[in-house]
Formats: C-alpha cells, sequence, structure tokens
C-alpha cells in the first residue's frame, strides 16, 4: 500500500463522535485539586496542609492577607483599623487601562480597599500592632495609601508601646502614583525608625514575593527578619539582575534561602511554626510585664 492509499485509507474511516453535552458533568467540587508550582504534583487537597503547604515537596501556596492574619494572630484579638482608607488618582494616570480602573478590579477581586490590613492583635499572649500585605491587590505595591497604613503601624506602636509586626509581599512601587510612591519608601522608614528609637521591636516575615521599594524600605529594618521557606526577596527580578550585570546568576538566587547564606535575613521559618516562632522572639525581646491578652482582645 503506497503511503497516499494509507492515508485515503485512515481518513475514510469511521469514527464515532462523542456528544459533550450529553456527558454527565463530574461530581468534583471546585478548589478539590490543585497543581504544586513547587514539585509540579496534581495534589488532593486533603495533600495540602492546614496551613496550605505542600506535603511532598514544603512548598508554601500564596495566602490572603485575611488567611494570613487567622494563622499568624491569637484567636479573637485582631482587630482591623484605617479599614476604609483606599487610593485616589492623584496623576490621572492613563496606560493600557486607568488607574481608576485597576483599582476597581482589585477592589473586586480581593474583597480589600487596599493592599495592607493593619489593627492591633495579640501573638502568643503579646499584644502588637500587626500588618499584612495582600498580592492580590495590584500585587501589593506601595502606594501612598499603603505607606500612609505602614506608617501608622509605627506610630500606633510608639503611642501605644506596643511592638510592631509586618507580613510582607510586595511587588514594589505602584508606578501609577509615579513620586508619590517612591516617598513612601522615606516615610515608613522614618516611621520605623522613630518606633526603634523608643526601644520598640519590630519583626517583619517576608513571604514570596518580596520585592522593589518595599524591600529597599521597611520590609528589612527589623530587629528580626523572618521569611517562608522558597520566598523570593530583593530589588530588582533575576532577570533584570542578570541583563544589567550581563552574567548567568547562582542557582537559588534571591530565594530566602540564600538570603539567609548570605546575612540578609535571620531565620527561614516554616508557615506552620511561623506563630509559635514570632511568639518566641517576643519573649526575647518585649520583656516589660504586661497583662495576658484573652480572646475578646482585652487584657486578663
Amino acid at each position: 500500500m503506497s503511503i497516499r492509499d494509507w492515508f485515503s485509507a485512515r481518513e475514510s474511516k469511521r469514527y464515532t463522535r462523542v456528544d459533550q453535552t450529553a456527558r454527565p458533568s463530574a461530581d468534583v467540587p471546585d478548589g478539590v485539586w490543585m497543581k504544586c508550582e513547587g514539585c509540579g504534583k496534581a495534589l488532593y487537597e486533603g495533600e495540602i496542609t492546614e496551613a496550605k503547604v505542600c506535603r511532598y515537596c514544603g512548598y508554601h501556596v500564596g495566602l490572603t492577607a485575611p488567611e494570613r492574619i487567622e494563622m499568624l494572630a491569637d484567636p479573637g484579638t485582631f482587630a482591623e483599623c484605617d479599614g476604609a482608607l483606599g487610593a485616589c488618582d492623584p496623576l490621572a494616570f492613563k496606560g493600557a487601562k486607568t488607574y481608576g480602573t485597576s483599582l476597581d478590579s482589585a477592589r473586586e477581586k480581593s474583597g480589600l480597599a487596599e493592599a495592607v490590613i493593619t489593627g492591633p492583635a495579640a501573638i502568643g499572649g503579646h499584644e502588637v500592632v500587626l500588618g499584612v500585605m495582600d498580592f492580590r491587590f495590584i500585587g501589593a505595591s506601595m502606594g501612598s495609601v499603603v505607606g500612609e497604613k505602614i506608617a501608622r503601624v509605627f506610630e500606633t506602636g510608639l503611642d501605644l508601646g506596643l511592638p510592631v509586626v509586618l507580613v510582607i509581599c510586595s511587588g514594589g512601587a505602584r508606578m501609577q502614583e509615579g513620586m508619590l510612591s517612591l516617598m513612601q519608601m522615606a516615610k515608613t522608614s522614618a516611621a520605623a525608625k522613630r518606633h526603634s528609637d523608643a526601644g520598640l521591636p519590630y519583626i517583619s516575615v517576608l513571604t514570596n514575593p518580596t520585592y522593589g521599594g518595599t524591600t529597599a524600605s521597611f520590609a528589612v529594618l527589623a530587629d528580626v527578619i523572618l521569611a517562608e521557606p522558597g520566598a523570593m526577596i530583593g530589588f530588582a527580578g533575576p532577570r533584570l539582575v542578570e541583563q544589567t550585570i550581563r552574567q548567568k546568576l547562582p542557582k537559588g538566587f534571591q530565594s530566602a534561602e540564600f538570603m539567609l547564606e548570605h546575612g540578609m535575613i535571620d531565620e527561614v521559618v516554616s508557615r506552620e511554626e511561623l506563630r509559635e516562632r514570632v511568639a518566641l522572639l517576643l519573649d526575647y525581646l518585649d520583656a516589660r510585664e504586661r497583662p495576658a491578652v484573652g480572646a475578646s482582645g482585652g487584657a486578663r
């Protein structure tokens, strides 16, 4: 049989078409399966720990700010402050889409007014002022409102004599606000310095990713800098660094483990151990006598 005859015979075969509309839908709820970005395995929800960590490779799945607060703060102790603060569009920025459109989309997607949630809480019985950033909101970029809320965290800690704990992720400065965004680096750094000068502890937890002006300001000014395993931390991304220096970067460059090895952070801590580790650090750093905090958030 010639190759032409073979193809003709193949095309003449009859195939049974499957009616896609007649198929019964699979009775599998959304969210039951996911692909691990660390090991590439398709994971059943039972193979992800309660802290959203892959049981096979330890990959830390991204969390929302409310999820992080629930895992870190003692139950019932967090009370949000400045929740209504939201960005405007001071430069009337226009690009592929307007800044206003991006803000509306981020608010709808995340259910938040801005990229950081702040307020008093307790961790291991220690009263703190807590701030947690949420990457869903325009990549947790630092605009004027994010900078204002972070500065207020330090100012509240200073006024009340409380430690500050920040859980940080960010893509960097929010370009839609131009110089106003860049000014937040100095603003937050100055607020952190005033808090530090009063002898009050500050612990930062760097999560994936932490980049740009956030890394270059308040994120690395803490007394103790922790990071989640595998978190990417830096100023510019690896690709830009390679293009700038025209050299191949070492394996694991900018990962939390690389940063620990090179002295930029103090410890890499699994999410499942984070509350206990932060509480232990507060035991050392916040040595003054304080009344214990109950589930209602008040002293007892």
